[in-house]
């Protein structure tokens, strides 16, 4: 369960300390790519510790949002419309839900009370 905490704590330590920077065109659709990776990732953390984890589902699940947002970014951008915006909400509520999910099944854990995971 550690890997992909480690993975990103990784990331983001090289993300800060490089001087590789993203043209502005484009930083619409590294936000979404990066919500979307992060919403995959806390979806799989969670499924692990539902003990419903599946590696096709997840590697599936993380190249289709991702794939599913940057292409609804690139139709938005050609009709003038921000619908890259529907998937910055649609993935900020699933990863919020994952996160209380997660926390949930930590404290129930931690504490050894099951009140937690109903």
């Amino acid at each position: 369960m550690w890997l992909p905490i480690i993975g990103l704590i990784i990331g983001v330590v090289l993300g800060l300390s490089s001087e590789f920077t993203v043209p502005v065109e484009y930083r619409s659709y590294l936000s979404i790519a990066v919500l979307a990776a992060l919403d995959t990732v806390f979806g799989g953390i969670r499924s692990y510790l539902e003990n419903i984890f599946d590696i096709k589902v997840f590697m599936s699940g993380f190249f289709f949002n991702t794939l599913l947002a940057a292409a609804l970014a690139f139709l938005g951008v050609y009709m003038g419309v921000d619908l890259y915006l529907a998937a910055i909400f649609a993935f900020g509520v699933r990863l919020f839900n994952n996160i209380a999910v997660i926390r949930r099944i930590m404290m129930g854990r931690w504490f050894k009370d099951n009140s937690f995971n109903e």
